[in-house]
């Protein structure tokens, strides 16, 4: 389970009340829809017990916990979402997307941290120190946050998309390359959501 750990020992490092941010994204994976990256900056003190007790890898929680604890998670910290799109996933990769959607995350947050946890092994240019943690969503509860929104955000949006494209199924795999998914490009072929650079498109 995650915890405050790593924010505690920067923090110590620091000699002083820093502001961290965790950063993390969902939706490399898919084979449509934007990615989706989340800032989370809570206080010195973190969340509170019951909330940080609940937080977890948004993978390990179900739909309905994860929609439970993303309005939770904006009332006790500083919260910021972002995209990169389709089309920017095609022009530049799904990884250089991924870290495009944390920097403007980041810079949604209006405030620069002074240290950043970010999710994987790649750091996003951003103005202030950046910490890469594998598995940084089940070890630090900035991140697990952070990949609880973004999370969150992603599916409300890709359950939107399937409205204007139903025979997907994306309000059920949020674009993720399930059997339906497949079957449906076999059938109708892509639709202006789908990441043509993607070797399964």
């Amino acid at each position: 389970m995650p915890d405050f750990r790593y924010e505690r020992a920067a923090r110590r490092a620091a000699g002083a009340d820093i502001a961290i941010a965790g950063i993390d994204e969902v939706g490399r994976g898919p084979l449509a829809g934007p990615v989706v990256a989340a800032a989370v900056m809570f206080d010195a003190k973190g969340p509170p017990r019951r909330l940080a007790c609940a937080l977890d890898d948004s993978k390990r929680l179900s739909p309905a916990e994860r929609e439970r604890l993303a309005p939770l998670i904006a009332g006790h910290a500083s919260v910021a979402i972002a995209e990169a799109t389709v089309a920017e996933i095609d022009a530049i990769n799904i990884l250089q997307a991924s870290l495009l959607a944390m920097q403007r995350a980041v810079a949604g947050l209006g405030v620069a941290p002074a240290l950043a946890l970010v999710d994987g092994k790649v750091a996003p240019a951003l103005p202030c120190p950046v910490r890469t943690l594998v598995g940084g969503d089940g070890l630090s509860l900035s991140i697990a946050a952070a990949s609880i929104v973004a999370k969150v955000w992603r599916d409300r949006l890709m359950a939107k998309l399937a409205a204007r494209h139903p025979a997907y199924g994306w309000e059920r795999n949020a674009g993720y390359p399930t059997a339906e998914h497949r079957a449906a490009l076999r059938r109708l072929g892509p639709t202006p959501e789908h990441r043509m650079s993607f070797r399964l498109i």
